[in-house]
C-alpha cells in the first residue's frame, strides 16, 4: 500500500472521530427549543425529529414528522413545533424538560433526488432547575 493512501486514510479516520455539535441547553421543569431551519425558496418539504445522530435515512427514535405544512406524527404530546412551518421554521420544543431529555437530537429535512438532505444533529443538555442548585449549594442548612 502507498505511503499516501494510508496517511489520507487515517486524516479520515480522525476526522471522523472527532465530531462537533451545536450545544443546546435547557432547564429541568422548563420547556426548551432546539433550534433547525430551511429556505423554503423553492418550497416546503417533509421533516423530521429524532433522538440520537442523524443515520442514513429518515429518523432513528422519531420524535416528530411534518409534511411540510402540519404535523403529521407525534411521539408524545411534549413534543411541538412552534415556529412557523411555512417558513422554515422546524425548531423542536420539549416541555416540561427532564434530565432524561439530554442527548443528541437530529433535524432532518427531505430534499428530492439523493444525498440531497439538510441533516443537523445537536446535543442536548437538561441542566437541574434553581431549586435543586439552591439545595445543593445550602444543604448543609437541612444535615
Amino acid at each position: 500500500m502507498h505511503p499516501e493512501v494510508v496517511v489520507l486514510s487515517l486524516i479520515l479516520l480522525l476526522t471522523d472521530a472527532v465530531v462537533s455539535y451545536t450545544q443546546v441547553s435547557g432547564v429541568v421543569g422548563h420547556p426548551v427549543i432546539i433550534p433547525c431551519s430551511y429556505s423554503v425558496a423553492s418550497g416546503v418539504t417533509s421533516m423530521c425529529w429524532g433522538q440520537g445522530a442523524c443515520p442514513t435515512s429518515k429518523c432513528s427514535n422519531e420524535l416528530i414528522w411534518t409534511d411540510g405544512s402540519q404535523v403529521t406524527f407525534r411521539k408524545h404530546r411534549r413534543y411541538k413545533l412552534e415556529g412557523n412551518l411555512l417558513q422554515g421554521n422546524v425548531s423542536l420544543t420539549i416541555e416540561n424538560a427532564a434530565k432524561t431529555d439530554s442527548g443528541l437530537y437530529c433535524c432532518r429535512i427531505e430534499h428530492s433526488g439523493w444525498f440531497n438532505d439538510m441533516k443537523l444533529t445537536l446535543s442536548l443538555e437538561i441542566k437541574p432547575g434553581n431549586m435543586y442548585k439552591m439545595y445543593m449549594k445550602h444543604k448543609w442548612f437541612y444535615m
